[in-house]
């Protein structure tokens, strides 16, 4: 249960893996303004890692059911911690209040500090669902290009993968190539990695659990809620199989 004085956040990991959940909590946590509390969950049904459109699809069933557990406990506001936005729209008929997906939330804020950004991402067959978000989200004129490093989601806590090395030259290669002015993280998984790269390359890099996590508290701030006039009306009672 939320006590008065603070605004909870309900950051919800699709995937079934507790290890990230953990990492993109305490980097939520530390995004977030005093006052804020931070409830990371993780999702019960599902894949250990989201890497494609099937993943996806599955993903988003358990995710909205801990939709409706942090609705049942008050949550202010909810984030969807997969790049990929899974269930966005869904988790939007579910709930009342504002629901952010971090993809949607790190684009918008790399438009708003800089002209041009490009995406990097995780393995290269996750780039045309990236790709899918930045036409959906009217972000073409913005993103100049989604690149990849083609390192697996669950080896990026590996140290034998080098992940902060081959992030570091993926970066540097979009800093050199694609005319950005930032760049975008394209995984939770990432979320502890945006600052030191920021201060390595000397322009913004986004981590889209941070954005979200910020643009959250502010739709809480304005007292703003997901409109239940039209699309995003709650869903029509009917029978449904459920989990």
């Amino acid at each position: 249960m939320s006590r008065a004085s603070e605004t909870v956040i309900n950051v919800i990991n699709p995937n079934m893996t507790a290890t990230m959940t953990e990492l993109i909590a305490k980097a939520a946590q530390a995004s977030a303004s005093p006052g804020t509390r931070i409830v990371g969950r993780t999702a019960r049904f599902g894949a250990a890692s989201i890497e494609g459109h099937y993943d996806e699809a599955i993903a988003a069933v358990g995710m909205l059911k801990e939709i409706e557990a942090g609705d049942a406990e008050g949550a202010h506001a909810h984030v969807i911690a997969c790049f990929g936005d899974p269930g966005l729209l869904a988790a939007r008929e579910l709930s009342a209040v504002p629901v952010l997906g971090i993809a949607e939330a790190a684009m918008h804020a790399a438009s708003f500090v800089a002209t041009h950004f490009s995406v990097v991402t995780t393995l290269s067959r996750t780039k045309v669902i990236a790709e899918h978000l930045v036409r959906n989200y009217g972000m073409e004129h913005h993103c100049r290009k989604v690149r990849a490093v083609d390192v697996a989601v669950l080896d990026l806590d590996k140290p034998e993968s080098n992940v902060r090395g081959t992030l570091l030259g993926e970066c540097r290669a979009a800093l050199r190539d694609d005319g950005i002015g930032a760049i975008v993280l394209g995984c939770a998984g990432m979320a502890d990695l945006a600052h030191d790269l920021s201060t390595e390359l000397g322009i913004p890099v986004i981590d889209g659990v941070a954005a979200a996590v910020r643009f959250a508290e502010a739709l809480v701030g304005l007292g703003l809620k997901t409109s239940k006039h039209g699309d995003l009306a709650f869903p029509l009672p009917k029978a449904r199989t459920t989990i």
